[in-house]
């Protein structure tokens, strides 16, 4: 900590200097006419003539400075790559190129001059001038090689995105990625629209929700669990196919698979059912994977995935017994997924029914198995509230989930429409709530008051961006994919960020 702080303190003294010479470290701005990486793609070859070479300027951040006497070789990075300048005294002029010397890596500049090759072949451009653009008071960390530390990566996205190319890179991937599913859904007839982040009544999925308080109302307020209430009755409305890419907030712990606040898809097809959204799903993510990839096979983390459809479908009962190895007869029966779930010590609450258990069992047994995309169909009904029932089998629903990577990508079905049957199913979960299930749904008066004036039948899907952002960038936690993920704050600290 003394070294860094006598490296800031050799930095103010060069700012000093420069001020005294009159440079101004901060200015306004700078005509950027060019960016690394074109220059690199447009002048691969360049003419043997040095007057017919390009004049060029371009600006970014000084990552690397060598002084050689009378020249100085120098590495600036912009928003698209990298690009070597020489900087040399008899170009600039004696009084400037001292100057030069002043500055340090990180610092931002704006440079002129003329593209040539050195004897290595590197293309770089020869500086006519060069001109301070910001100056950096702090030094790059660990002596600008890099930075490892994952906390401080997380805590310091600025620095990780400076010092780690390939974690901007993901990024950028992560950008096109969305701009692609947009592309998609608007060829497909779908409306994006906005719904609320704050509602009345939380619901539209089965999790706790964060709580906040409108002062002016003297309303209690819930972060959105999911947009899926509001844009049910925007079908209601006659909007026949909507889709909203925003956020979500759930108020459970953080994992490698899980940050409170995340992004998700979520899109509803009127006169679909959740078989349409199962061919529509393989056909889009197969898409999205050949254009941020390059390849409808992916690599993650070591493993070879597939996105070549068809998928594999199994109903959640028949993947319980084909890939975890358990009893058939024995899951007909709460007792007797009950003694399954003892046996393999999964913790058990007194209110849960036989559905519940059963996707305990599923999250402890099968999810981690499925690394090829593979459908997991058909669920009990008690877990999905919102869905419509298999006809002839009220006890399961027209569902599905979308495993990859041995997690859950999406959830979808054919949803339900009868105002009677949602009233029955929302009451049974205040009942469920009563008895400690702090996930369950509330009774929501408006969205039943919107049913009874007709849905059209409907099928509707949520995708979770940051998950598919790790598949298709090779990210190992959700957190690589979130420019700001939610942390705890360090320690004396009360914004989740830490200083160097």
């Amino acid at each position: 900590m003394e070294e860094y702080s006598s490296l800031m303190s050799e930095r103010m003294r060069k700012l000093a200097e420069l001020e005294a010479a009159g440079v101004n470290p901060f200015p306004a701005r700078f005509e950027v006419r060019n960016l690394a990486a074109d220059l690199h793609r447009d002048h691969a070859v360049l003419p043997e003539e040095v007057h017919a070479a390009p004049e060029v300027a371009i600006a970014g951040r000084l990552m690397s400075l060598r002084h050689h006497g009378k020249v100085t070789f120098a590495h600036l990075q912009d928003y698209s790559g990298k690009m070597q300048i020489y900087l040399s005294q008899d170009a600039l002029g004696a009084p400037l190129y001292e100057l030069c010397k002043k500055f340090d890596v990180g610092d931002y500049l704006g440079v002129e001059g003329q593209l040539f090759r050195t004897r290595t072949g590197e293309l770089t451009v020869r500086a006519r001038t060069v001109q301070l653009l910001s100056k950096s008071l702090r030094p790059l960390p660990e002596k600008w090689h890099g930075l490892t530390d994952v906390e401080t990566r997380f805590r310091q996205r600025y620095l990780d995105l400076i010092v780690n190319r390939q974690v901007a890179e993901a990024f950028r991937k992560r950008s096109r990625l969305i701009t692609e599913i947009r592309r998609v859904l608007e060829s497909r007839g779908f409306l994006e629209v906005e719904t609320p982040m704050m509602q009345s009544m939380a619901g539209g999925a089965m999790a706790r929700p964060f709580v906040t308080h409108h002062n002016a109302l003297d309303l209690t307020l819930y972060l959105r669990i999911a947009p899926e209430l509001y844009l049910k009755r925007l079908v209601i409305g006659g909007f026949d196919r909507v889709f909203e890419i925003n956020r979500n907030f759930r108020n459970e712990g953080i994992s490698t698979q899980h940050n409170p606040e995340f992004t998700m898809l979520e899109f509803y097809q009127a006169y679909a059912d959740y078989q349409d959204l199962m061919a529509m799903t393989e056909e889009m993510l197969a898409y999205l994977a050949q254009e941020i990839t390059g390849d409808q096979q992916v690599t993650y983390q070591g493993q070879q995935i597939s996105f070549v459809p068809p998928w594999p479908k199994l109903t959640l009962e028949e993947s319980l017994v084909k890939l975890a190895g358990l009893d058939a007869e024995a899951l007909e029966t709460e007792a007797g997924v009950r003694e399954m779930a003892g046996r393999y010590g999964i913790n058990i609450l007194p209110g849960w029914g036989r559905g519940k258990v059963m996707a305990e069992l599923f999250d402890e047994l099968v999810e981690p198995k499925l690394i090829q995309p593979t459908f997991i169909i058909d669920f009990p009904t008690e877990l999905s509230p919102l869905a419509k029932a298999k006809q002839g089998e009220p006890t399961t629903v027209q569902r599905f989930e979308l495993f990859v990577g041995g997690m859950e990508l999406a959830n979808a079905y054919s949803e339900l429409n009868d105002p009677r049957e949602q009233r029955a199913r929302f009451l049974d979960q205040l009942r469920q709530r009563d008895q400690g299930d702090l996930e369950a749904h509330g009774l929501d008066e408006d969205f039943l008051r919107a049913l009874e004036y007709g849905m059209p039948p409907t099928a509707g899907e949520g995708i979770g961006i940051d998950r598919l952002a790790m598949l298709l960038t090779d990210s190992p936690s959700i957190r690589d994919v979130i420019l700001f993920p939610l942390l705890k704050p360090a320690q004396g600290e009360q914004g989740g960020t830490d200083a160097v």
